[in-house]
């Protein structure tokens, strides 16, 4: 079992940024793939960006491209996330996942139980 704790969430003004933390345990945290997801009120669960075992490779959404960066440290057992210029759309919770074989889907082996951001226009 993996087990993931989200923080950092919280309220923030359209144009500013949040970083967003996952802290994992349980297992070698080294041998998982990391993704970020979110899922906005009424909408259904969405990828936002994932990160291999070692950090070399990276993927995004296109939504969040160019302003949300995805980042590990394997001695810390964290995956980060931050995010610049957010923007309303963003507002979301936020959801950390492990997979052990791929990148995170929603089919995900294991998950977080979230942290909220909100963003204001």
């Amino acid at each position: 079992q993996v087990q993931l704790v989200e923080s950092g969430g919280g309220l923030v003004q359209a144009g500013g940024s949040l970083r967003l933390s996952c802290a994992a345990s349980g297992r070698t945290f080294s041998n998982y793939n990391m993704g970020w997801f979110r899922q906005a009120p009424g909408k259904e669960r969405e990828f936002v960006a994932a990160i291999s075992k070692s950090g070399g490779l990276t993927d995004y959404a296109d939504s969040v491209k160019d302003r949300f960066t995805i980042s590990r440290d394997n001695a810390k057992n964290t995956v980060y996330l931050q995010m610049n210029s957010l923007k309303p759309e963003g507002t979301a919770v936020y959801y950390c996942a492990a997979d052990y074989y791929r990148i995170p889907t929603n089919q995900a082996w294991y998950w977080g139980q979230g942290t909220q951001v909100t963003v204001s226009s």
